[in-house]
């Protein structure tokens, strides 16, 4: 038996490590696209003003981006260290996505990275605005790697269990790459990047207009980053859409969760906050049709049929064949060189039961579900506040265009004030994601208890501590850098 405290520590220091990271990466991909904006802007003005509008931008980008690379390989080393049997268990599909985002694109990043930091002057204004740009494709492609392998736990397809090796092994790479999960967190997690690298810019650049300083600058910022926050954040709610869907057809305990749905059914109400629904708004948002039917947890748990009149199993069933797949799977292991005719019946029966085979590690139905409370009101702190970010974002730019933003202090002060916002929203938006799936490492596949090292409980408690001192001095560090580089401001005309 698996200690749960190991569990629960292992659990929590992977959260730390991918929480702190998160803070990091979503500033990167946003501010990418607002400083080439700018910088293309200065390319076909030749106004010297955009160029050091985008070359302040830059240097807060390069601030962030330094202390995020730190985070992202420890999180990477964590698959190894503490969760080692799923790295041997899926290694072979989850290791490829990551091994291309470390030759691929991060090599890119740190080529072109390089060129836009030092080569203003050195190399021709054409070649200097493209490694702009690559830079901010290279952190793209970066997170698209890492998504097709956050994506495939989430729906894992393209691979084949090998019970010689005890290994699953990748069989359809493309499958893997192009996987419609994938590709829709994909677009929604770096287009919610350009929502918080816009937010935190009118943010900066209304800390600007509160102190008189920089007027021309701040408003310029702002509206170049307004525009791309308003786009961003459109196309997220387009893509969460889509992600809505998906996760109804392959994740409906999570959906379930999200929505503190107990029993389901035919138009499906969409609950705003308890007490308050809209009837048939969930069967919409999830089947695209109000007469949709969209399970409730109770209903996943004792087995239900759907619209189509599929039969889905209940989860004393799931566990059941689960547990017959694991036995089966045992016993092949022990007589498959010495009975290989009484192995190959044994596998049949594995094969039979094999779709069920994580299960076959649940010890309770309850263990299934995931803690509802925290999922159920993370959703609406995701949605919530982006919806407020949005709105703010379109009022800003409307002021903006008006020429009256920079005498509205209540609304500068709302601006700066919402930058530890957007963080919060993108937060809950991964905890409706990660904790969502529990009690799966890989939905369906590997649950997080068969999925850990096999390490002492005070030894995960020491990291834990140590990596909670060590990220909080880096998150001290990279403010203080920043907080300096924000109050000498931005070498733009109006200073001189």
């Amino acid at each position: 038996m698996i200690d749960s405290a190991l569990i629960g520590w292992s659990r929590a220091q992977f959260a730390l490590t991918a929480a702190y990271h998160w803070i990091f990466v979503p500033l990167t991909l946003g501010l990418a696209v607002i400083m080439a904006v700018m910088e293309t802007i200065y390319f076909v003005r030749k106004d010297e003003f955009w160029k050091k509008t985008a070359q302040f931008w830059m240097k807060l980008f390069g601030i962030n981006f330094a202390v995020g690379i730190a985070t992202g390989l420890i999180l990477e080393f964590e698959f190894g260290t503490n969760w080692s049997n799923y790295s041997w268990f899926v290694g072979d599909i989850f290791g490829a996505p990551l091994a291309i985002e470390g030759i691929l694109a991060f090599f890119m990043e740190a080529t072109f990275v390089a060129v836009m930091f030092f080569g203003w002057n050195k190399v021709s204004r054409g070649f200097h605005l493209a490694s702009t740009w690559l830079t901010g494709i290279g952190a793209a492609i970066s997170a698209f790697w890492i998504l097709v392998a956050n994506g495939w736990m989430q729906h894992p397809v393209g691979m084949e269990f090998n019970p010689d090796t005890v290994r699953n092994e990748m069989v359809d790479f493309w499958a893997v790459a192009l996987n419609p999960v994938a590709i829709v967190k994909f677009f929604h997690s770096v287009l919610s990047g350009w929502m918080t690298g816009a937010i935190f810019t009118i943010g900066v650049a209304c800390w600007y207009l509160l102190r008189g300083r920089e007027t021309k600058f701040a408003l310029a910022s702002i509206k170049v980053a307004s525009i791309v926050g308003i786009v961003g954040t459109l196309a997220v709610m387009f893509t969460g859409d889509k992600s809505g869907v998906h996760i109804a057809e392959y994740q409906p305990m999570k959906l379930a969760a999200a929505e503190g749905l107990e029993d389901g059914g035919e138009r499906a109400p969409f609950s705003i906050v308890p007490g308050i629904e809209v009837p048939g708004m969930l069967s919409i948002l999830a089947t695209h049709d109000i007469d949709g039917y969209v399970p409730g947890i109770n209903d996943i748990l004792d087995g239900y049929t759907d619209s189509e009149g599929v039969r889905h199993l209940s989860a004393e069933e799931k566990i059941y064949k689960g547990k017959t797949a694991l036995k089966a799977f045992r016993v092949y292991r022990k007589i498959k060189d010495s009975a290989p005719n009484a192995a190959a019946e044994v596998k049949k029966v594995f094969d039979e039961n094999k779709e069920y085979f994580g299960y076959g590690y649940i010890q309770d139905r309850e263990d299934l579900v995931p803690p509802v409370p925290l999922i159920y009101w993370s959703f609406r702190v995701m949605v919530g506040l982006g919806s407020f970010l949005l709105l703010l974002m379109c009022v800003v730019l409307f002021f903006s265009w008006k020429g009256r933003v920079k005498d509205m202090k209540w609304l500068q002060w709302v601006a700066l004030l919402s930058i530890p916002l957007v963080y919060l929203a993108g937060q809950a938006g991964w905890i409706v994601a990660e904790v969502g799936r529990q009690p799966w490492a890989i939905q369906d596949l590997l649950p997080v208890s068969a999925a850990i090292s096999n390490l002492s409980v005070g030894a995960v408690k020491t990291t834990f501590f140590i990596f909670v001192a060590v990220f909080t001095a880096f998150l001290a560090i990279e403010l203080s850098i920043m907080f300096k580089a924000i109050k000498k401001g931005p070498e733009v005309e109006e200073n001189r």
